[in-house]
């Protein structure tokens, strides 16, 4: 082994020269030299990262607990009963998301006494000596001074970045901008001490560093992993040699191996250590079991229990769907004139059902193939790993929804060729509504809470688009949303039947021939791309990338193509058919090659693989160009409109538009296999191992 600098420390065993006879032996050990420098310095490299990362995480909690001792002088002076913030968390229930951070100064304006100026100089000296910068401004009041480490501290400014991921913050972030860009009129001074320092910026910054505590753990845990599995692999590699070669140099090399950096060093368990004590100490209370539980998430096992469920509930599915078949066929509900009030009530109802039923589904599929194909989908999306999803949790929901469905469609049938009253035997399907909207927002922790109350908050973030940041999530699922438009109409259908009290006079044309009905159309059509587009302003907003604004120009001409359809089928001339198609060809050929290019990172002219990218992971390429065509043809399903036939029965007519919708669901969840495997093999950009949160402080410069 030969050492030279620490840094270039290269390895080169003797080994080689034992069987220079041999020429295959030779290049073996020297391709093991060459792994065992490349793990080496990769290992070296991370090393020195997170311990710089540990160290700077140090100094930030220094400074929080400094600005805390503070915010408590602050508190007991002004409210001797009001209790003090302490070392303990504020709340573990807010997720840590990276973000871009508005800038907000936190002032603290010296009082005038001599008594409250020590003690203010009791606190500024800790938090000088972590190197946070104070500046006098030029505007504040005239009052008595004192030098502090060479500066007079009349008023002093620490800046803190604040993540702008709430609408509060959103609103607070872009006016600031527009005040001081446009208005330049410099901000009005504080009067007090401690003005504008709260609980609420302390808070903030705390669960920042939180945050960047378990995601520094996580990276010391990885790097230790990634030492383990090394090692582990370099012994059966030797033990493979010996037993193929006859020889017995495993345990010569082995000694190189253990001597090497990734083995002996010893920081990263140190830091590890490190981290374990602090996190106890600050954010769990010296309470170890609650800190590891943030620090070590358990992952889910998966459970027998689950596969039985999916398969009872899927017998379950058929059989009822069988029987119902058969009572359709008796009751001959769709020869005796009367199928058009019962498709009325049940197929918007219904078909709502079976397109969220197909969606979860396509999902359980998707989460089945990136778990089989080592997608790291969790990290991805943010999810915790605790909680989140598997495919088989989705398989379940997806086959309890549709046999609750089914049997309620079976009892809703019963009913009306009983002889009930149509009135009351229709409400069933807005009570089976009511029920699944009350088990959404259920608070009782049963039926996959964390994954109801996380389908609320990212649906939440969607509507309020642009004030929420944006995550991976947030846009993915809106992205699920545009395929989803003809449910979000059933919906639209289904409201104004039972809330207009239609389904009791069964005149349905109430509805369809109302003004506000139909401009209410074009709103819904236009409100997923709508949000996606605010989406992408938002994105645009946070990093200055153009290429979000071209990604908006893709919805905005989807949202222009949804209108003109909706135009055509009420105005039939040729006009707006040449509109309809015009807009409908350019956003089709527009969103064609932003999914190939774009988000599956395909047709790249250079690519090893011929017009892919250079990293795939289906080993059959040929998947690829059937998938790009199969993605093109149902891009065209819009053709349906202006193809010459006709339907003249109702119940064809929506058998045909439910079958079109299931076509678009379908080649959504085609779409998210190929979209998170491009975002999976492009995580050494923006979506990495590890998450790199910000952090709150920052030095300020001596002009402020």
């Amino acid at each position: 082994m030969e050492e030279g600098a620490e840094e270039d420390q290269v390895y080169q065993t003797e080994l080689s020269q034992l069987f220079s006879q041999e020429d295959e032996v030779r290049i073996f050990f020297e391709k093991l030299d060459e792994e065992l420098n490349e793990v080496n310095q990769f290992y070296k490299k991370k090393e020195s990262d997170i311990v710089e990362r540990a160290e700077i995480l140090n100094k930030q909690l220094e400074i929080l607990l400094e600005l805390k001792q503070v915010l408590n002088h602050r508190i007991r002076k002004n409210s001797p009963s009001s209790p003090s913030l302490g070392n303990s968390p504020f709340s573990w229930s807010s997720p840590i998301r990276p973000s871009n951070y508005s800038e907000s100064s936190i002032e603290l304006v010296e009082s005038p006494t001599d008594d409250q100026a020590s003690e203010t100089e009791e606190v500024i000296i800790p938090l000088e000596r972590h190197n946070v910068d104070f500046a006098k401004s030029a505007g504040a009041r005239p009052t008595k001074t004192k030098k502090l480490a060479g500066k007079p501290y009349n008023k002093m400014s620490m800046k803190i970045d604040i993540p702008a991921a709430t609408p509060t913050r959103t609103i607070v972030a872009f006016t600031s901008l527009l005040w001081e860009d446009l208005v330049k009129n410099p901000k009005k001074e504080v009067g007090g001490f401690g003005e504008s320092i709260n609980r609420k910026k302390v808070q903030c910054a705390e669960k920042m560093i939180r945050g960047a505590f378990v995601e520094l753990y996580r990276g010391l845990g990885l790097l230790k992993t990634y030492s383990s599995l090394n090692m582990v692999a370099f012994t059966k590699i030797l033990k493979k040699f010996d037993k193929v070669s006859n020889q017995h140099a495993s345990a010569n090399y082995l000694q190189a191996v253990k001597a090497s950096h990734f083995i002996s060093s010893n920081k990263v368990v140190r830091v590890m250590d490190e981290v374990e004590s602090i996190f106890i100490k600050h954010f769990a209370n010296n309470d170890r079991k609650r800190a590891m539980k943030f620090l070590r998430p358990q992952q889910q096992k998966a459970s027998h229990m689950v596969t039985f469920f999916v398969g009872l509930f899927t017998g379950c599915f058929v059989s009822l769907f069988t029987v119902y078949a058969i009572l359709v066929h008796l009751s001959g509900i769709f020869s005796s004139g009367t199928e058009v009030d019962y498709m009325e009530i049940v197929y918007p109802i219904c078909s709502m059902f079976a397109l969220l039923s197909l969606h979860l589904f396509m999902y359980g599929c998707n989460l089945f193939m990136w778990k089989s194909k080592r997608i790291n989908y969790n990290f991805i999306f943010e999810f915790s790993p605790n909680t989140a999803l598997t495919y088989r949790d989705a398989f379940l929901i997806c086959t309890t929804f549709m046999t609750i469905v089914v049997g309620a469609m079976v009892v809703h049938l019963l009913l009306r060729v009983s002889g009930l009253s149509p009135s009351q035997a229709d409400a069933i399907p807005g009570i089976l509504l009511l029920c699944f909207l009350a088990l959404l927002i259920c608070p009782l922790d049963i039926f996959y809470r964390p994954t109801r109350y996380c389908f609320i908050r990212v649906i939440r973030n969607i509507v309020c688009s642009p004030f929420y940041k944006v995550i991976l999530v947030d846009f993915f699922m809106a992205d699920q949303l545009t395929s989803q438009i003809p449910l979000l109409r059933q919906m639209e259908s289904t409201a104004c039947y039972f809330l207009a009290g239609t389904f009791r006079t069964h005149h349905y044309e109430t509805c369809r021939s109302g003004r506000l009905f139909k401009e209410l159309a074009y709103v819904i059509s236009f409100l997923p791309y709508y949000w996606r587009a605010m989406q992408c302003a938002r994105r645009w907003f946070d990093e200055s990338d153009v290429v979000h604004l071209a990604n908006m120009g893709k919805y905005v001409s989807a949202m222009v193509a949804a209108g003109a359809r909706l135009t055509y089928h009420r105005q039939h001339d040729h006009l707006w058919l040449a509109i309809f198609l015009l807009t409908s060809v350019v956003a089709t050929v527009y969103q064609c090659y932003w999914d190939f290019v774009m988000d599956w990172g395909l047709f790249n002219q250079n690519s090893k693989n011929l017009w892919l990218r250079d990293g795939i992971i289906l080993k059959n390429k040929s998947i690829y160009y059937i998938s790009i065509a199969l993605n093109a043809v149902l891009r065209l399903a819009w053709l349906e409109s202006v193809l010459p036939f006709k339907i003249d029965k109702v119940v064809d007519g929506h058998l045909v538009e439910f079958f079109l919708a299931s076509l678009e669901v379908i080649r959504r969840g085609h779409w998210n296999f190929y979209r998170l495997e491009n975002e999976h093999v492009n995580n050494v950009g923006k979506y990495r191992a590890v998450k790199e949160v910000p952090l709150p402080f920052h030095e300020m410069d001596s002009d402020g």
